[in-house]
This record gives C-alpha cells, sequence and structure tokens, in this order.
C-alpha cells in the first residue's frame, strides 16, 4: 500500500511539490486542448468513465452537486442533463474561460479547493473526478469538501488508482513514464503538463489508503469501485449516517 499522503520530493521535473500557482498555471496553459488529450491519452476510456461516474453521483432532478475540479464542464453537463443544479469550480481561470465558451449555460466558479466560496451544507453532493491528486493537501480538501455538503449529503471521487491485476499493474507502470509524456509531446503545447501527470498518477495512493484518507476527513461509510481492473477507482462516503 502507498503512504496516503503524498509528500514533496523536492525539485523534479513535474514539480511534484505541488505548489498551487504552478499546478494552476500548468493547467491554465493545456485549457484548450486538455479534454482531447485526455480522449487521446486514455484511448477512449475517458469516456467511459465519466459515465460510470455519472451513475455513481445518480443525480437527481432539483439536487445540489458541486462539481470540484470540473475543468471545461465535461463531468459536469451530464448531471444537468439529469436535471440537477450544478456548480462547476476550478482554480484554473484557464479552464473556467474555456468552459464558459463551450457550455454557455452552466455555472462557473473559479474556487481552491483547500478555501471553497461557498457556505455550509449549500451542497447535497460533491464530486471530483481526476483532481483530487492536484491538490497540495488532499486530506484538507476532504474536510472542506464535507463541510460545503448536507448532513445526509455524498462525495464521489473518480481518481487514478493502482491496478488490482498483477500483469497489468506492471505494463501500467511502464505506460505512465513513457507513453504519456509521449502524447503530451506530440499534441499538447505543454509536454510538461503530461510528464507530471504521470507522476502524479503513479505517486498516488492506492484504493485503500484513499478510503482511510476519506475516513480521517470524517466521511463515513467509505467505499471504493474498480473500473478497467483499478486503473481508476470511485470512491464514495457519506457526510454523517448514510440515508436508508
Amino acid at each position: 500500500m502507498k503512504d496516503a499522503h503524498v509528500s514533496p520530493r523536492g525539485e523534479s521535473r513535474a514539480g511534484l511539490d505541488k505548489r498551487p500557482a504552478q499546478i494552476q498555471d500548468m493547467f491554465d496553459h493545456v485549457a484548450r486542448r486538455y479534454d482531447l488529450v485526455n480522449m487521446v491519452m486514455t484511448g477512449g476510456q475517458v469516456r467511459r468513465w465519466r459515465k460510470a461516474t455519472t451513475v455513481a453521483i445518480a443525480p437527481r432532478r432539483g439536487e445540489r452537486i458541486l462539481d470540484l475540479a470540473a475543468g471545461t464542464g465535461t463531468s459536469s453537463t451530464p448531471l444537468v442533463a439529469a436535471g440537477a443544479r450544478v456548480v462547476a469550480c476550478d482554480r484554473s481561470r484557464g479552464m473556467v474561460e474555456v468552459g464558459r465558451r463551450q457550455c454557455p449555460g452552466l455555472q462557473f466558479v473559479e474556487g481552491d479547493a483547500l478555501d471553497l466560496p461557498f457556505d455550509d451544507a449549500s451542497f447535497d453532493t460533491v464530486t471530483i473526478s481526476y483532481g483530487l491528486r492536484n491538490i497540495e493537501n488532499p486530506l484538507a480538501a476532504l474536510q472542506e469538501m464535507r463541510r460545503v455538503v448536507r448532513d445526509g449529503g455524498r462525495i464521489v471521487v473518480a481518481e487514478f488508482s493502482t491496478p488490482t491485476w498483477g500483469l497489468l499493474r506492471g505494463l501500467y507502470r511502464h505506460y505512465l513514464p513513457r507513453a504519456i509524456p509521449l502524447v503530451g509531446r506530440l499534441v499538447s503545447s505543454n509536454p510538461l503538463a503530461y510528464q507530471y501527470l504521470a507522476e502524479s498518477v503513479a505517486d498516488w495512493p492506492d484504493q485503500q489508503a484513499l478510503d482511510h484518507v476519506l475516513a480521517t476527513a470524517g466521511w463515513a461509510d467509505v467505499g471504493h469501485r474498480n473500473l478497467t481492473a483499478g486503473i481508476v477507482a470511485l470512491h464514495f462516503a457519506w457526510n454523517g449516517h448514510r440515508p436508508r
């Protein structure tokens, strides 16, 4: 099991010390082609993972949902289509600007996951897809997410994780440091961002460790479900007792 705390490892090409301004600047610069690169890099699997995340959230008409690290809003639009009232929140101004052009009917807010610009118990559900590992202090961010969710509300986290099948795990570890930066060089103006992506995924806690972080942050009834043999995992939990 990997350590649940992603600690600084000193300077590296990808800046895994997670300086907030550095991460924000990186995403600002890749915003325009971010969704395209994700599609290429995952071989189209990101669509399947997004559908599974939407199913896990199970959005209901009128439900208040905070989509954190929402990027350009691709994860938010299926929730809106289901009738939920969605706020797409991201720290990157570049991502928010692209999202507002692509999804003019979606409410975007620039916001820091460690200091969310929302009142206590403002939402029924909070969700974050592939963004938790980019936050300087994931535990504090999960505590802040719990603050803005009502009692009995829930969280759904979609994040890259650790493949459960040994052979796939070995191939995946080989793929990350080689193929992802190569894709970044071919289709992105900022290949360093995809070097960071590969390193940040490799450095991230496994499924059980992230479940422990969620529980430590005060979330209850924590669990997870693997997608694509654990390349991605959906983590879910409740604020207080799970409604029966």
